[in-house]
């Protein structure tokens, strides 16, 4: 089901087996392993328990719209577009599929991987082209070849730990690093879990997660993500991704690319996926920006993604894949598919695609062996592929003291195994820091926080507790998709299409989040919740506690020095979110404030979470975006509630006052002429979240990068120097390497700021860097750098900050040369506590 003309090659897939194809089902497209009897028996269990309980050819936005026709008119009925040739020509051609150079680090890797794969037959290389079966839990596996000493490959989720197994840490999510905009926790986490990863024998750690980006405000799996800013998502990346292949894991940095809304992301009877349509520009300064910091970092792998991109599959689509990735940022690692996102066989070959998971379909396997018979496919790709593959292997040194593949990865958790438990001891203070430092306090009135040993103290809310199951069952259940505190019926109708409807509760109401849904899920064991904490240090200090987390109406003591309201804001994979607040928790809010004038709300949020139902209740008195800390969860609030922390979390989004403040909201839906090829046209370029904020001059409740701290900051001195013996060239001009051009990441200027803690308490603060470029059509500033400074309370001098900035960071692409431009002309330079406050503003001319 080749979706644009260069993906249109005669292939042996077309015909009978093609037309087949396109009747699949859903399910069985999406989840291969129910075209098997187990599988079937899989499903029928499914549902039991459910009766239970997606340049310059670019540069142009293609003008198309959700509704009307290319004549304007509306579409609908026999109007409606019903072949896929409507869009050949959206999405450029570019072959053949460059090779892999070994450039850089990675010759030696190179040079290993062509020894061994020469060696090999035609089927044995084709073997490790498609996933197989394999007696674990890996999420997916490449076959071993015994003869040349190749043991295989196991693939697993995710990018916030190791999902679906046991004796595993529950990591914060990707939101709640990105609330810490802190770099160097951001590595601590990422070494911890891939040693987590390689002691269970996890080769490709399927993560981390900066696609999506967050456009959509409701995206269902926005939290899996660091930020909506392209440049914090990216210097968080690149330390993850360095951190994970430090540790000998190589990371699958996925889904590229434009797979920003869950609706329709997958192709669903006789309608397509989604395709996401966007202009060159906006695809390399936003979309691309994390993708090329993550390659930049060496990242083994890239997952393509489900979507169309400019109405070509995103693991079909050569110029993405071919000519962005591969010949424009100079990948050198393997390409595979998200489970089931391929739809064509020759044509994704052709176009990149290296490796298909969960298995060859009916796509390649033996398909793919008679393509190469009959020269559809030359074997040099083939022998690409797998070389690519092959050297991923090498580059992390998985060739000496690798564990079995899926050693730790025992299929079914409920019967006796063998257990490895890959928890460290010493990462514990990580698991502890990370929880805390993505928890972002955004009010703080008369001196509610810290708490200071209350006589009586009342929790509600949903969100406190831990839920009432945490356990692993035969097979599929609520724990192993993350989906305990859900509602699993509707998640898992969502999440394996097995219903029509679009899951409509915004919360999880069986207790607190630890982590969203989904694939990207953790898997919870010692995880403290923060009703768990407050009990022990209620204890400790001999206050009178009381709680209820059943009522949306809990009667309240009167006399509780403070009332402290758990809500949360659920999100998965599968499915958007219904709305970005819900009216259940607001109310809840409103009614325990009425009664307590000392009113502290903690949101466990998988997403943007809207406040205007209750934030200006003048006895609302604090509130935290808790976002998903992960196992320490507990333990981290009530060590932030009592001041035994001090917060230094900043919003990695915007909290707007009302949900039409935002360019974009929820997903694009299937309709009029485009009934069975939904369009989602990214009209709003550049300018998501606070650039639109900005642009549009519109007050938000909370902007980026804002955050409070129990102590207080002043900002001074502002130096901005131009690098010596620099070049200031319109364009780079150097080889390519990974991530691009070498000269990209030249250091053009350097900036120093001084920062002092002026309150009592020792505190941290996120010192942020924009840049406004002088090109018109540019945001009035963009994050070109970040630092998280810890200062002592009481000091006498301030400590300076400082920043470098790369050719890059000053640039915009030129979707005529092709390149990244540097412009000449005055650039705005600002330093402060949040993209709006920015006490010091200077120049650098260029």
């Amino acid at each position: 089901m080749a979706s644009h003309k260069d993906e249109a090659v005669d292939s042996p897939l077309r015909g009978e087996d093609a037309a087949k194809v396109s009747r699949q089902s859903w399910i069985t497209r999406r989840f291969p392993f129910l075209q098997t009897k187990r599988g079937i028996a899989i499903l029928v269990i499914i549902i039991l328990v459910i009766i239970g309980g997606g340049l310059a050819g670019l540069a142009a936005l293609p003008k198309r719209g959700n509704v009307n026709n290319a004549d304007g008119s509306s579409g609908s009925g026999s109007d409606a577009i019903t072949s896929d040739t409507h869009f050949y020509g959206d999405s450029p051609p570019v072959y053949p599929s460059p090779n892999m150079t070994g450039a850089g680090p990675w010759a030696s890797a190179l040079t290993k991987a062509r020894a061994l794969v020469l060696n090999m037959t035609l089927s044995e290389k084709i073997s490790l082209t498609a996933g197989a079966s394999s007696n674990t839990s890996c999420s997916g596996f490449i076959p071993s070849i015994r003869r040349l000493k190749f043991p295989g490959l196991c693939l697993s989720d995710a990018g916030n730990g190791l999902r679906a197994t046991d004796f595993v840490s529950t990591w914060p999510s990707g939101i709640h690093v990105g609330a810490s905009w802190n770099k160097v926790l951001a590595r601590d986490r990422g070494a911890g879990m891939g040693g987590e990863f390689k002691t269970k024998g996890v080769n490709v750690l399927l993560g981390p997660v900066v696609g999506p980006v967050g456009r959509l405000v409701v995206g269902g799996r926005n939290w899996e993500g660091f930020s909506v800013d392209p440049y914090l998502a990216g210097a968080l990346v690149f330390e993850t991704v360095a951190a994970i292949q430090g540790a000998g894991v190589i990371t699958s940095t996925k889904h590229f690319i434009g797979n920003e809304q869950e609706t329709n992301r997958n192709p669903k009877g006789d309608v397509e996926a989604v395709s996401s349509n966007i202009d060159d520009q906006t695809l390399h300064e936003l979309y691309l920006w994390p993708f090329q910091d993550a390659v930049h970092a060496g990242s083994g792998n890239i997952m393509c993604s489900y979507n169309r991109l400019n109405n070509s599959y995103g693991c079909a689509n050569s110029k993405t894949l071919n000519g962005i990735l591969k010949t424009e940022l100079g990948f050198e690692g393997f390409v595979v598919s998200d489970w089931g996102a391929q739809h064509a066989g020759v044509a994704t070959a052709l176009a990149g695609l290296d490796m298909m998971m969960p298995n060859a379909m009916s796509f390649w396997g033996d398909k793919l062996e008679a393509a190469v018979g009959n020269g559809t496919v030359p074997e040099s790709r083939i022998t690409d592929m797998v070389t690519r593959t092959i050297a991923a292997w090498y580059q992390m040194g998985q060739d000496k003291g690798f564990p079995i593949p899926g050693v730790g990865m025992a299929p079914d958790l409920t019967k006796p195994h063998n257990i490895v438990d890959a928890r460290n001891s010493s990462f514990r203070p990580t698991l502890f820091d990370g929880a805390v430092e993505g928890h972002v306090l955004v009010k703080n009135v008369r001196s509610a926080l810290p708490l200071k040993k209350p006589k009586m103290l009342s929790i509600f809310g949903y969100s406190a507790k831990n839920p009432d199951q945490n356990t692993p069952t035969g097979g599929i259940s609520p724990w192993t998709f993350g989906a305990s505190a859900f509602n699993y019926t509707e998640f898992s109708g969502d999440f394996f299409g097995l219903s029509d409807a679009v899951g409509n509760t915004p919360i999880a109401f069986n207790g607190t989040l630890y982590s969203g849904g989904g694939s990207g899920a953790t898997s919870q064991s010692t995880v403290v919740a923060p009703f768990d904490a407050l009990i022990q240090r209620a204890y400790d200090d001999g206050t009178a506690l009381f709680w209820d987390f059943v009522s949306g109406e809990p009667p309240v003591n009167q006399g509780s020095d403070a009332c402290l309201v758990f809500g949360n804001a659920y999100a998965t994979e599968g499915a958007d979110r219904p709305d970005a607040q819900d009216e259940y928790t607001d109310n809840l809010v409103k009614h325990v404030a009425a009664r307590c004038n000392n009113t502290v709300v903690v949101l466990h949020n998988a997403g943007i979470r809207l406040v205007e139902g209750f934030i200006d209740h003048p006895n609302v008195t604090a509130l935290f975006f808790a976002h998903l800390p992960g196992e320490a969860s507990g333990r981290a609030i009530v060590s932030l509630l009592y001041g035994d922390e001090n917060p230094s979390g900043k919003l990695p989004y915007t909290v707007a006052r009302n949900a039409e403040d935002y360019p974009v909201l929820g997903p694009d839906q299937p309709e009029g002429t485009f009934t069975r090829f939904p369009q989602s046209n990214f009209s709003e370029g550049v300018f998501i979240d606070y650039r639109h904020f900005d642009a549009k001059n519109i007050t938000p409740r909370y902007e980026f990068g804002f955050g409070l701290s129990y102590t207080t900051f002043k900002y001074g001195n502002l130096s901005v120097q131009k690098a010596d013996g620099e070049s200031f060239a319109a364009y780079p001009t150097g080889e390519i390497r990974e991530g691009g051009q070498v000269d990209m990441w030249d250091v053009l200027a350097r900036v120093s700021a001084e920062v002092k803690n002026t309150g009592r308490r020792d505190g941290a603060e996120v010192v942020q860097l924009y840049v406004g470029i002088p090109v018109s059509g540019q945001p009035a500033r963009q994050l070109r750098g970040f630092e998280k400074v810890v200062l002592s309370g009481n000091a006498t001098a301030p400590e300076t900050v400082q920043f470098e900035l790369t050719r890059r960071d000053l640039s915009v692409w030129d979707v005529v040369a092709q390149k990244w431009r540097l412009v000449e002309g005055e650039y705005k330079v600002e330093v402060g506590g949040s993209s709006r406050d920015l006490p010091l503003a200077g120049k650098l001319v260029v």
